[in-house]
């Protein structure tokens, strides 16, 4: 399965464990779905991390986002969906899911609405996402 994981699932993943999020990081770590990243979203993971931990947290946690990324599928944005979002950053999350026909995993699935209804996007939380890995 192809996914495109949002920053806040990656955030959680990686500062906490045992929760659906941190499974979620374990899969990818595991190659148990095919992550789909796009330049813009590997700069977003690396700026929120590097901004919201301390600077010693960030430079243990910096070489576990390398490790993700080396797994991760980069995928060039050849076409955009805009505006599919009221928050404008995800727009970036709705382009590498569309240009990767990748799944959306998010715990703010109600940003991604409109791009639900009219790109067809599909969109899953953390836990449905972990359902469907299992099955």
């Amino acid at each position: 399965m192809r996914a495109v994981i949002d920053t806040n699932v990656v955030f959680e993943g990686v500062t906490k464990h045992g929760n659906a999020s941190g499974y979620v990081i374990e899969a990818w770590q595991a190659g148990l779905f095919n992550p789909c990243v796009s330049n813009a979203l590997a700069y977003e993971y690396a700026d929120v991390l590097s901004r919201k931990l301390s600077s010693k947290r960030w430079r243990r946690i910096k070489l576990l986002l390398r490790m993700l990324l080396s797994k991760a599928e980069f995928v060039p944005i050849y076409f955009t969906w805009r505006p599919a979002s009221p928050d404008p950053v995800h727009e970036q999350l709705i382009d590498c899911a569309m240009n990767a026909g990748a799944v959306v995993v998010t715990w703010n699935v109600k940003d991604f609405r409109n791009a639900q209804i009219s790109l067809g996007l599909n969109v899953m939380t953390p836990v449905d996402f972990l359902i469907r890995l299992a099955e």
